[in-house]
């Protein structure tokens, strides 16, 4: 095994002592707002391929990087210190559905290269921006049946999903990501694929990059969908020891609360981390969802108050308006403290 280096990312933990770090919004209901067509996620490179490409936003960093660019940099501008790479699908398993699997290492690759030239652009000796590699959770689920008559049904299994994530991290990684984030996690066993990937990795190249971890609580149960509460989920994955874990989508900040307070209970230990959606769906509002920017912030300017968190930003239905309301929310206020060193800290 090579000595583990530690890189860029390094610098995040000094950071978020001092003050609460601003992650990016949406992409996918970005993309939207770009109304594009069939032949904008083709491009000439994909023209005559057999399947419909439209909304895989993933392949637009190949077909129309322009447009991530624009959306990575509108973040940016309104205050994101972490930028996520457009690359919540960009596996080997999601993007069989296109029958493009091939092309996944090359997708990461390039995402974060976007990513990467964005942050450099806007980054300043005073403030550094950071580019964290995303990694979904795949459109297939380890822990539960497909087909409601067959409860032992799978269409994925372990070893599918190692090798598929541990793929999308030497992308991420050659493309020049900060951080890594494995995020939406609804199932933790397709997270625990992702973590192994991850550490798999660490140990191979000798380079280790800190790690975020994000829960989606999918309903008022308080559970993920794979049946865990907060706290179990936590347990069932601290053994990787990410510099933050917290929750992400799902939700908007309102029903949001209690699950943070629950996780900033379970965790004294690392940072937390939260990302809700836009609110409810409301088919009369410009991002689809009910809480605006003005709404968002000031709750997550409350979570902030009561000493929850140490990384704020948005999910699906979120803006730049969002994340620079967000930004000037949370400014003037303290970042959640922990009780010990956090992992990462220890781990080097």
């Amino acid at each position: 095994m090579k000595p583990i280096a530690y890189t860029r990312g390094q610098a995040l933990p000094a950071l978020l002592e001092k003050r609460i770090a601003i992650l990016d919004g949406a992409m996918g209901t970005m993309i939207q707002r770009f109304k594009l067509t069939e032949a904008d996620y083709r491009g000439e490179r994909f023209k005559d391929h057999h399947k419909d490409l439209k909304n895989n936003g993933d392949l637009l960093v190949l077909t129309r990087p322009d447009v991530i660019r624009d959306i990575h940099e509108g973040y940016l501008a309104a205050g994101a210190d972490i930028l996520e790479t457009n690359t919540f699908g960009a596996t080997a398993i999601a993007q069989g559905d296109y029958d493009l699997a091939p092309l996944a290492r090359e997708m990461n690759v390039a995402a974060a290269k976007l990513a990467r030239e964005a942050a450099d652009k806007f980054s300043t000796p005073d403030r550094p921006r950071f580019v964290a590699g995303a990694l979904g959770p795949t459109p297939r689920t380890a822990s539960i049946s497909p087909d409601v008559n067959d409860p032992g049904a799978r269409n994925v299994d372990f070893e599918e999903l190692r090798a598929s994530y541990y793929e999308q991290v030497e992308g991420l990684v050659e493309g020049g990501s900060d951080l890594l984030l494995v995020e939406t996690i609804f199932d933790t066993l397709n997270a625990k694929a992702a973590l192994f990937a991850i550490d798999e990795f660490f140990e191979k190249s000798g380079e280790r990059l800190p790690l975020i971890i994000s829960g989606t609580v999918t309903d008022a149960s308080g559970r993920i969908l794979s049946g865990q509460t907060v706290t179990a989920f936590w347990y069932s994955v601290r053994h990787a020891r990410p510099l933050a874990v917290g929750l992400n989508c799902a939700l908007g900040a309102a029903l949001m609360r209690p699950y943070i307070q629950e996780l900033h209970r379970a965790a004294p230990e690392t940072f937390i981390s939260c990302y809700p959606n836009a609110g409810l769906p409301n088919p009369m509002s410009d991002t689809g969802f009910d809480e605006t920017p003005d709404v968002t912030s000031r709750l997550l300017r409350e979570f902030a108050e009561e000493g929850l968190v140490n990384i704020v930003g948005g999910c699906c239905g979120t803006t730049p308006d969002h994340i620079g309301a967000i930004a000037q929310a949370v400014a003037p206020l303290a970042a959640r403290s922990t009780q010990r060193q956090f992992f990462y800290k220890e781990a080097a």
